[in-house]
């Protein structure tokens, strides 16, 4: 097996760790007539519906394992997932839609999750499963919007260079469902909701843009947000005039900390990206690598995450003597793109590392996202080393070229260091792995 075969097994394994059915049976469990959902006990005697909602990549995994210990128990349900991330369910309805921009099967499968859980009322319990993702998929238009204006202002966030912090703020300002807004659609009923966690820090707000979850970020930041990118000109008039009116107290705030709706919602993380990163060590020591886990909080422009891998590697690679080491990095840089190319993040940030790479043998990369896809690809990633710019000279490929116009995926396309793994199911950021030998 070569280093980039075993770059990709030690990925493989991180995935592997977080899969929904793994978590939620930690999380969830039935004993007789009670069911057990991390330390909170329920009769199901004195339940009179339980009811299954959720929103992400992950959501149709989270919502079968969840079928699996339930079963017949629950009322009714409904979850959205991206397109081709879909598995068969038995009791809980599912949508597929748009995901990163959202699209009219996500404003549909939102207003059926609307309708069940606005029926719920005190004697019930809705879980609700949310996984990275959930911010496109759970979906709404904003009153004098249309859904192209929806479309447009999330294209413009993710070309400009935002985080994903900055990104969900407005998202969240822009929606009736975000920012525990669902949780007040559901309320008096009880609401548990399970996280599959894909940002940074893990903030419950942020993940899917915490349609459960207290907002402490307002109408007058996600102002600031679009003025520091300064988009004012690429964002919708219309959807410019729904922020400025929240600013001026004409529309409802997202939910508070302290606000009494939501004392009867429990957030629980059962997965993120530690787990995985934890697990991607244990294998590549099984391969016989020294392994080190340098962070799981990697943000930033992937310029200078490309520059910080390598500068790192350099060293210990200097110092490594007979050593095989394996660097681990996790979390998720932000890409501004300025091209008209095919790509994602990682692919970019791989293609970035093979011209760092060029005088360090023996040095192996790979940048893949856990969910399987990265951008508008089929492709999880790439790996690359030290002969990929020189394989690229060989196959006349301009790698300087394909990076200014943000075109990895037909670059690796041609060279073939793509990572396809098809939808993984999961979904806890992104895992870089350095192999040096």
């Amino acid at each position: 097996m070569n280093k980039r075969q075993i770059s990709i097994q030690i990925f493989l394994a991180g995935v592997e760790s977080v899969k929904p059915k793994n978590l939620i049976s930690r999380y969830v469990s039935m004993e007789q007539n009670n069911l057990q959902i991390e330390k909170f006990m329920f009769n199901l005697s004195e339940l009179k519906n339980i009811y299954v909602i959720g929103a992400g990549k992950a959501s149709s995994m989270m919502a079968f394992a969840l079928e699996s210990i339930l079963g017949d128990r629950i009322t009714k349900g409904h979850i959205i997932t991206k397109y081709n991330h879909s598995v068969p369910l038995q009791y809980i309805e599912s949508s597929e839609a748009g995901h990163p921009v959202p699209d009219e099967s996500g404003i549909r499968g939102t207003e059926q999750i609307l309708e069940i859980v606005r029926k719920a009322e005190k004697d019930d319990l809705v879980i609700c499963l949310i996984s990275g993702g959930g911010s496109a998929l759970l979906t709404d238009v904003p009153e004098g919007c249309t859904l192209e204006d929806v479309k447009d202002v999330n294209t413009v966030l993710l070309k400009c260079g935002a985080n994903i912090n900055q990104m969900n703020c407005i998202r969240k300002h822009l929606s009736s469902v975000k920012g525990g807004l669902l949780s007040k659609a559901a309320f008096p009923a009880r609401v548990i909701s399970l996280i599959l966690s894909d940002v940074i820090g893990d903030p419950l707000d942020v993940i899917a843009s915490g349609p459960t979850a207290p907002d402490p970020t307002t109408f007058g930041e996600a102002l600031s947000i679009i003025k520091y990118f300064q988009i004012e000109n690429e964002i919708p008039k219309q959807i410019y005039q729904v922020l400025q009116g929240g600013f001026e107290n004409k529309r409802q705030e997202t939910l508070k900390e302290f606000d009494e709706i939501l004392f009867n919602t429990t957030n629980l993380i059962i997965g993120t990206n530690k787990l995985a990163l934890a697990s991607a060590k244990e294998k590549a020591e099984s391969f016989g690598y020294e392994s080190q886990i340098i962070t799981n909080t990697l943000e930033g422009d992937v310029i200078d995450v490309a520059h910080y891998i390598v500068n790192i590697a350099q060293k210990i690679k200097a110092d490594k003597n007979d050593r095989k080491i394996c660097l681990l990095f996790s979390g998720e840089p932000t890409i501004k793109v300025m091209g008209n190319g095919l790509g994602g993040r990682n692919q970019h940030l791989a293609l970035i590392v093979s011209k760092l790479l060029i005088n360090m043998p023996d040095v192996t990369f790979l940048s893949a996202g856990t969910d399987g896809t990265d951008g508008p690809t089929d492709a999880a990633g790439a790996v690359v080393d030290s002969l990929t710019y020189w394989k690229a000279s060989n196959l006349h490929l301009d790698v300087e070229k394909y990076i200014n116009n943000h075109d990895s995926y037909n670059f690796f396309k041609q060279e073939g260091g793509f990572v396809i793994t098809g939808p993984t199911q999961t979904n806890v950021m992104d895992l870089m792995i350095v192999l040096i030998n």
